[in-house]
């Protein structure tokens, strides 16, 4: 088996642009909601989300691209409107997929030959503009780093993105492919955002608490990101950055209900249980979770379970925090945004702040980071999420 290491990172959040803005919003627990202004949310409950910033990109918002002129005209500038078109909201999702694509590519110093044989991996939201989004990406990534285009779209909810890494990874380590791009997107847009309101999935006070007692949901927020998944003799022949180290991953499903996590916490246990078995680790020598932590009462608690039941006593001594709680819910896009977050805090070595605290929650009982940043350098981190259907996933990263 060949070891897949991480090589690239490209990130767009409502941190700003790149990843040293989301590690530096993330590692002191500095949340970026604020009111929703891209579309009306009068008669919701809730009004708050994390979106990108205007300044989402060095020249102050993101380029537009030439090869998306197949999906449509170019939306204008400013928010999209209540009743933009889905080929409107294609282009805005490609363009800030593109975006994340370049920035990794360019980190990790591939060219144009190196692109010719990449497979493309893409995670999105499953609507109305699923396709144009995808086709628009393809299109980019010929252009751009003369991929072939996109291999693979996952709509797998709120693992998607994970799956893909894991993909990414099984691909390299088999001797498949060299390299592999992961990518997704997920702009927060009227229809989901009425649909977890109506659902009353939405935080009721505008913060999300992920593990804290008072906690009363989740808050969505934008996202694009992009990894470059490669050999790790690959990457050393081209003297690549080496980001970070895909130890192992894992996925298990517990098919308890359509939306609720079953409430021991086993299907997230079985994913962890894989990846660590995968990469031949023993529990304890774990040095840090970047848990699902949505801020659901009923979900953090199966994932505390979870954790206890993987990691026993040394749960204990685990340090864990939920970087949703600054960046948000980014649904599809969230696991690899986490990804990204989780590589930061291992290259700077300071633990990301669980955010949105207001108490313990005595069923939780975790080592969560409070108040700043916790300065450690763990030989292995987890990356965890969760969707609905009882879907799990698990990844494990070593530093570079």
């Amino acid at each position: 088996m060949v070891r897949p290491v991480v090589t690239g990172v490209g990130v767009l959040s409502a941190a700003g642009y790149g990843l040293a803005a989301l590690t530096e919003a993330t590692t002191h627990g500095k949340a970026a909601f604020g009111p929703v202004t891209r579309f009306d949310v009068g008669a919701r409950r809730t009004t708050r989300a994390a979106l990108l910033p205007a300044t989402a990109a060095p020249g102050g918002t993101l380029a537009p691209v030439a090869a998306l002129a197949p999906v449509g005209s170019a939306p204008p500038d400013g928010p999209t409107p209540p009743d933009g078109t889905a080929s409107a909201r294609a282009v805005r999702s490609a363009e800030a997929a593109l975006d994340a694509i370049d920035q990794a590519c360019r980190q990790a110093g591939l060219t144009a030959a190196e692109g010719a044989t990449l497979p493309v991996l893409l995670a999105l939201h499953s609507d109305e503009h699923t396709r144009a989004t995808a086709d628009a990406v393809a299109a980019g990534v010929r252009a751009g780093w003369g991929a072939p285009g996109v291999t693979r779209v996952y709509t797998g909810a709120c693992v998607a993105a994970s799956t893909a890494v894991a993909d990414a990874a099984a691909l390299v380590a088999a001797g498949r492919h060299e390299r592999a791009l992961v990518a997704a997107v997920h702009l927060v847009g009227p229809g989901v955002f009425a649909v977890f309101d109506a659902g009353r999935a939405l935080a009721r006070d505008g913060e999300l608490r992920p593990f804290s007692a008072g906690r009363t949901g989740t808050l969505l927020g934008d996202a694009a990101a992009a990894v470059l998944v490669e050999a790790a003799p690959a990457a050393e022949r081209r003297a690549a950055p080496v980001l970070a180290r895909l130890a192992g991953w894992g996925r298990a499903g517990d098919a308890h209900h359509v939306c609720r996590p079953e409430p021991d916490g086993t299907g997230a246990a079985r994913a962890i249980e894989a990846a660590l078995g995968r990469a031949g680790v023993d529990p304890a020598e774990v040095g840090y979770v970047n848990a699902n932590g949505t801020g659901s009462t009923l979900a953090d608690l199966a994932e505390a379970r979870a954790l206890r039941r993987v990691f026993g006593r040394h749960t204990g001594e685990l340090p864990v925090s939920s970087s949703k709680s600054v960046h948000g819910h980014a649904l599809e896009a969230s696991a690899l945004l986490e990804l990204a977050v989780t590589i930061g805090a291992l290259g700077t070595g300071l633990l990301p702040v669980n955010a949105g605290w207001l108490g313990p929650d005595p069923d939780v009982d975790l080592d969560l980071v409070l108040d700043g940043p916790r300065a450690a350098r763990p030989r292995y981190a987890l990356s965890l999420n969760s969707a609905f259907g009882g879907a799990n996933t698990a990844l494990l990263l070593a530093p570079g």
